[in-house]
């Protein structure tokens, strides 16, 4: 089962920094696009910054400047470097991945959420 585990979520001052992490596990033939999203209390789900397997990037304007993705796709892993957070970029950042398997099929797949929460 494919399976994706965020991880490096914690409670930081307004300023400070945090990287997040999400490793991607089991059987797949390749992840396409990957991308972190968040979801604040009584707010939709938004996207914060996408990437390619090849590496092309975008981000949502309220981080940019401040967030920085990058893959390591040899230990199939997606990252989002935050700095100079805000207490408005508290919230539960989700990994979302596109997953081909061995049958050609491609499929989405999201990780738990890790929480990230900043105080002013």
């Amino acid at each position: 089962q494919v399976q994706l585990v965020e991880s490096g979520g914690d409670l930081v001052q307004s300023g400070g920094s945090l990287r997040l992490s999400c490793a991607v596990s089991g059987s797949f033939v390749r992840i396409n696009k990957m991308g972190w999203y968040r979801q604040a209390p009584g707010k939709g789900r938004e996207l914060v910054a996408a990437i390619t397997e090849g590496g092309i990037t975008n981000y949502a304007d309220s981080v940019k400047g401040r967030f920085t993705i990058s893959r390591d796709n040899a230990k199939s892993t997606l990252y989002l470097q935050m700095s100079s957070l805000l207490p408005e970029d508290t919230a539960v950042y989700f990994c979302n991945a596109d997953i081909t398997a061995v049958s050609r099929a491609t499929y989405a797949f999201w990780g738990q959420g890790t929480q990230v929460t900043v105080s002013s």
